[in-house]
């Protein structure tokens, strides 16, 4: 099945991407991914690091990155303050250092840092390129029954509310042409955890933007802790029936 795609405007697909990565206790992993990163990518992405004060030091070993001959920046914020406001502020540090697109990734090393390049090749004709779990192509690894189940189903819930046709919301695995992200006022979308994930997709949807899904495999975390828990998953539910709602009777 074709990946779903919106809107017509073709682009120039950029030369030079900032690679944001928000950390929470990621100090096994973040030295991994950043040489991945720099071994698939190479010159044509920078990384930022947006890290909440983790106390197991992170934060420490980005410095020591930093140090090498790549292009890595750090941005610590006092204490944890969510998935949602750490995109945001790095979106803003990527427009003020004047970049034109930008890609999302977990630290954790569940994203291949090895597809970030096919991410940054597809914004050739889109505004926002999505890693899927599920177009052809695409899967999980390492996950239980339930794990999966319970993202299939959030997936399936986002589009009979939403409207929408694209097969991973929720995937936190993405890249964005910063244009868009100038177009769109970050004050206004408040989600936290993977509702920030489907409000960023709907809004890019409800603009007219084109969205292109393209096919990776998520791999269950080897080293931590994952950062699912009911709250976030209660967030997402809530916010999705609220949105799908209000966009209804906009239309009615």
């Amino acid at each position: 099945m074709e990946a779903p795609q919106y809107g017509a405007r073709m682009i120039v697909a950029t030369e030079r991407a900032l690679v944001i990565v928000p950390t929470y206790n990621e100090r096994a992993n973040v030295a991994e991914m950043a040489r991945r990163l720099f071994d698939a990518a190479g010159g044509r992405v920078s990384l930022l690091v947006v890290d909440d004060s983790s106390p197991d030091g992170t934060a420490e070993i980005v410095k020591q990155i930093a140090e090498g001959p790549n292009d890595v920046h750090l941005l610590q914020r006092p204490g944890k303050q969510g998935l949602g406001s750490a995109y945001r502020a790095g979106f803003e540090w990527a427009l003020e250092h004047g970049y034109e697109s930008v890609v999302e990734m977990d630290a954790d090393l569940s994203h291949d840092p090895a597809d970030v390049p096919r991410l940054l090749d597809a914004l050739a004709g889109a505004d926002l390129v999505i890693g899927s779990r599920y177009v052809a192509g695409g899967g999980t690894r390492n996950w239980s029954k339930l794990r999966m189940w319970l993202s299939r189903g959030a997936n399936v819930y986002a589009r009979a509310w939403l409207g929408f046709d694209v097969r991973d919301s929720t995937a936190g695995f993405r890249a964005y042409r910063t244009g868009w992200l100038q177009e769109l006022d970050m004050s206004s979308v408040t989600s936290e955890g993977y509702a920030f994930q489907v409000e960023m997709t709907f809004r890019t949807y409800q603009a007219g933007k084109r969205i292109v899904e393209v096919p990776i495999t998520f791999i269950e975390r080897v080293e931590g802790r994952s950062k699912m828990s009911r709250r976030i998953v209660l967030e997402a539910l809530l916010k999705i029936a609220g949105w799908g709602v209000r966009s209804r009777r906009g239309s009615a």
